[in-house]
């Protein structure tokens, strides 16, 4: 028969857990797929539709791990102002049910998982990833200093293509750097909608972002950035040569912007938050897409 300390301990200890997963947004997965779109696509056309398993293995978790220690250090940075702003008040941080100490312990748990990662790719791809940890320690603070952090997040979130690039090939080439691009720009979209659900509270706080700087031109400055992304979109295809599938999932990407503009149309947050959550089917129309040409148009 069980002490009864130790009846109590399990459970306490589970629900600590839960709070780390909390804490990593293992409950919020929508950051996991915003960041994976991009890397599958590096990966499938630098592979010619065929990437070496191995790697991609080792990017699907490097994505997942990256991520969740991305949050962990940003709900660090934010601990004092995640208090005051509604979405975030009931973070793990911020409702005290995780300490400072211990969120720091998880990121540092989670950079030497993310090492350990790097260490199975080939020497440039390690290089670059360098860049991609300095980037993910960087954004969470650039907010505060800055008034266009989205493109910081940006390039944290696109800095995966040129990595799966020169993993798969040994090179980064000017496709790898275009669709590095297309990515950056997607998250300056999709974050953009993020970031208009807080903008009352950021401004009360002091927190910088694109919502703030764009103002009442903020939906017709997205618009411009979903044309210019489109358009890259297009770009990648014909320097890629790819065929029809590709070029209808580009189509399917242009009405779902269409539909996000829409729903962020009366700016409410409710409105503004759903664009965001449902930004991720664009990269995954955009995979389906790359994946159908290779398919039944397989490389020689």
């Amino acid at each position: 028969m069980k002490s009864a300390p130790s009846a109590a301990f399990a459970p306490e200890l589970v629900s600590q857990l839960r709070n780390y997963g909390k804490l990593m947004r293992l409950d919020k997965p929508i950051g996991i797929w915003l960041l994976l779109w991009p890397t599958l696509w590096a990966l499938w056309l630098a592979g010619d539709g065929s990437p070496d398993q191995g790697l991609f293995v080792v990017f699907v978790l490097g994505v997942v791990t990256m991520r969740s220690a991305g949050c962990v250090l940003n709900d660090y940075a934010d601990r004092k102002i995640d208090p005051y702003v509604e979405r975030t008040r009931t973070r793990p941080i911020a409702s005290g049910a995780v300490a400072p100490l211990e969120a720091l312990t998880l990121f540092v748990a989670l950079a030497l998982i993310a090492i350990g990662l790097a260490t199975m790719l080939n020497r440039q791809a390690q290089l670059l990833a360098i860049v991609a940890a300095v980037l993910t320690v960087a954004y969470p603070f650039v907010k505060r200093f800055i008034s266009i952090p989205q493109f910081v997040l940006g390039a944290a979130f696109g800095w995966a293509v040129p990595m799966a690039f020169a993993a798969q090939t040994g090179g980064t080439p000017e496709l790898a750097w275009l669709m590095f691009g297309t990515a950056m720009i997607w998250a300056v979209i999709y974050d953009t909608f993020y970031a208009m659900v807080d903008r009352e509270d950021d401004m009360k706080v002091g927190v910088k972002s694109t919502a703030i700087l764009f103002g009442e031109v903020d939906l017709f400055v997205i618009a411009g950035l979903q044309l210019l992304m489109l358009l890259a979109l297009v770009l990648i295809g014909y320097r890629a040569g790819l065929g029809f599938w590709y070029y209808l999932s580009v189509a399917a990407a242009g009405a779902l912007m269409a539909w996000h503009q829409w729903l962020a149309r009366d700016r409410q947050p409710a409105g503004c938050f759903a664009a965001f959550l449902h930004n991720h089917l664009i990269g995954m129309v955009v995979f389906i897409g790359i994946v159908l040409h290779y398919t039944f148009n397989p490389a020689v």
